[in-house]
């Protein structure tokens, strides 16, 4: 699911306390276009032609998930992955809290669509800390 794209990435960095640079509102439109979790690296790869070094990139990653922009989760493989926050999912979650499909076979991360998940009795651990859903299979393109 795509976020709706910002009016001004000037205007929403401001807001979040961030400087409006060039680096972060590349990172925010490539985030952006992607709609789905991206590692570090891919995001350097993609910015790679912009001559911003992979420092730099993952420098603006931390500051924008800091700053609620990005939200920054690891799929259990101990890999950093980014994606635009969805503050659609309303002010009761934070915005990460949609479920993730990745594959085993290849390590690709997708976004699956919101759907309620009946759950029955929730330990107070789970309760004070932070849930996230992750479904994982083989995508189609391994499949095949």
């Amino acid at each position: 699911m795509a976020v709706s794209e910002p009016v001004s990435w000037d205007q929403l960095l401001r807001t979040a306390g961030l400087r409006a640079t060039a680096p972060r509102r590349a990172v925010l439109r490539l985030l952006h276009e992607w709609s789905r979790p991206a590692t570090h690296a891919e995001v350097s790869e993609a910015l790679a032609a912009d001559s911003w070094d992979r420092a730099t990139v993952y420098r603006n990653l931390c500051d924008l998930a800091d700053a609620g922009l990005v939200s920054r989760s690891d799929m259990g493989d101990h890999v950093w992955r980014f994606e635009l926050a969805r503050p659609e999912v309303g002010p009761d979650h934070p915005p990460s809290a949609h479920p993730h499909f990745v594959c085993n076979t290849c390590g690709k991360v997708s976004c699956l669509p919101d759907l309620p998940l009946p759950v029955e009795h929730v330990p107070a651990a789970v309760r004070n800390g932070r849930v996230e859903v992750r479904v994982h299979g083989v995508c189609d393109a391994c499949a095949a």
